[in-house]
């Protein structure tokens, strides 16, 4: 038995809202804070600290990245806010998984009318090339993810009847 091991790290797109929002809360927070040298005094320093906690953790969800761990027949994906915290978002094992293919595959044609769970762990745009795979988990769900090249080569090469590069 091979043991097959790559990992991959993906910036997903930042969202505008999330950039927007923040800058608010920010500006919000200094209001606050210069509203209590005007006489509002506890609640101008509550407040302001508040809305600075909100934008700071607002940001951190703005900044996201994914990094995917493929070894023996097992893909599992950890998503990492801004840089600092990393938690596990999924793992799945390639023995479950009906099909792999790009996502603009003709292969996952018949798979399009599912009613199924749709996960999002890719780069969050389409390029050109898109790069972008998708693969259909038990039936229940749609993973769509950014793998690097060398990850599809492998996956390909321990799982040639699931794993299409077409």
């Amino acid at each position: 038995m091979s043991e097959a091991y790559v990992e991959c790290l993906v910036k997903a797109k930042g969202n505008v809202i999330f950039l927007i929002l923040r800058f608010a809360l920010y500006a919000m927070a200094a209001v606050s804070f210069l509203s209590m040298a005007l006489g509002t005094g506890f609640f101008g320093v509550l407040f302001g600290f508040a809305f600075a906690a909100a934008g700071y953790y607002l940001g951190m969800l703005g900044e996201v990245e994914y990094e995917y761990l493929y070894m023996d027949k097992e893909l599992s994906v950890d998503r990492i806010l801004a840089q600092t915290s990393r938690k596990k978002a999924a793992t799945y094992s390639m023995e479950r998984v009906e099909i792999m293919a790009p996502i603009n595959s003709h292969r996952l044609d018949s798979y399009k009318n599912r009613q199924v769970k749709i996960k999002d762990y890719s780069i969050g745009r389409e390029e050109q090339p898109d790069k972008r795979y998708a693969f259909f988990f038990e039936g229940g769900e749609k993973i769509i993810f950014s793998p690097s090249d060398e990850m599809i080569t492998v996956m390909k090469n321990t799982n040639p009847r699931k794993v299409f590069t077409d």
